[in-house]
């Protein structure tokens, strides 16, 4: 299984429509912070829009995604013609067409909006890992453009009908494009980088290889040979790519596929830590209460109580 597969697999990610915007005139739409496990996301399929969440600002044009990792609250304003009117956010889960200025000028742009949904562990921790917020163009590149019109189509045809199996189509379409988003390399060392997209092909092997045994006794020297670099050029490379230290994305990962065994499987707290690469079990419930904010132990009988709960795994 390829590495983005198994994060998303690992991070048990669902995903959800909430509205689909055809916003006329100027507007601006604020929408409120969402809980701990979910992330807004945003898909322009028309127009222009700005973007704005904490401290930063963005410019979308169509063939961008934007997704919130933290769940912040966060502004989407249009332009267009006349005093600028607020659009209600709130959803309720239905998926709504909105416009304003009457409903007679033309839309200026078409939106999606809606949020992933991720378990308390390895999705927690995977979203915590990624830029805030992320910003994709797929309509910059010809093949990117030719994708998402692909997508695009398939959304609006489905928005459109809004019959059975509308939610689970629109669903499962975007989180297609969160698997896009994960592979997509910014080619901008201005922002922050997308770890999962490691654009330097011996970066992305360490990365798969740390993903797919986190139990390796990994060190950077093993890496850099691996890599066929020396060890301050490989650590270098893997900072500027991935934007963070081989210690930390080692632990990430490590705590990642903890949660994951602790969530699915009967071995005890000791022998997980032993399987994902601590020699300590102390050491191990440590590191885990600091990223995950309770006791593996804690977080085994959490995740059991929501799959009674629920009746699905989390």
């Amino acid at each position: 299984m390829d590495s983005i597969s198994r994060l998303l697999r690992m991070a048990r990610v669902g995903a959800e429509l909430d509205r689909r915007c055809l916003l006329a005139g100027a507007t601006r739409m604020d929408v409120a912070g969402v809980a701990e496990t979910q992330a807004p996301f945003h898909v322009l399929l028309e127009g222009e829009c700005a973007f704005a969440v904490g401290g930063t600002s963005l410019h979308l044009r169509a063939g961008d995604v934007v997704i919130v990792p933290s769940g912040a609250p966060h502004r989407v304003t249009t332009p267009g013609r006349g005093r600028e009117r607020g659009v209600e956010s709130s959803t309720g889960g239905v998926l709504i067409q909105t416009r304003t200025a009457g409903d007679v000028d033309p839309p200026v742009i078409d939106l999606f909006c809606g949020h992933y949904e991720f378990g308390t562990g390895a999705g927690r921790l995977l979203f915590r890992s990624l830029p805030d917020p992320v910003h994709v163009s797929f309509g910059r590149t010809e093949e990117g453009d030719e994708v998402l019109r692909m997508i695009s189509a398939l959304m609006r045809r489905e928005a459109g009908r809004d019959g059975e199996g509308t939610a689970a189509i629109l669903a499962s379409l975007a989180t297609v494009l969160l698997a896009m988003v994960l592979r997509t390399s910014r080619g901008d060392a201005t922002k922050a980088a997308l770890w999962t997209a490691a654009a330097d092909r011996r970066i992305a092997g360490a990365v798969e290889a740390m993903l797919r045994s986190p139990g390796e006794a990994w060190t950077i020297d093993r890496l850099s040979r691996a890599a066929n670099t020396s060890r301050a050029t490989f650590q270098r490379h893997f900072t500027r790519h991935t934007g963070t230290t081989v210690a930390a994305f080692l632990a990430r990962a490590r705590l990642m596929a903890a949660a994951e065994l602790l969530g699915s499987s009967d071995a005890t707290v000791g022998a997980v830590a032993l399987r994902v690469g601590y020699q300590s079990e102390s050491a191990f419930s440590r590191a885990f209460r600091a990223e995950v904010g309770t006791t593996p132990a804690r977080f085994r009988r959490e995740q059991a109580g929501r799959s009674r709960g629920t009746g699905f795994p989390r």
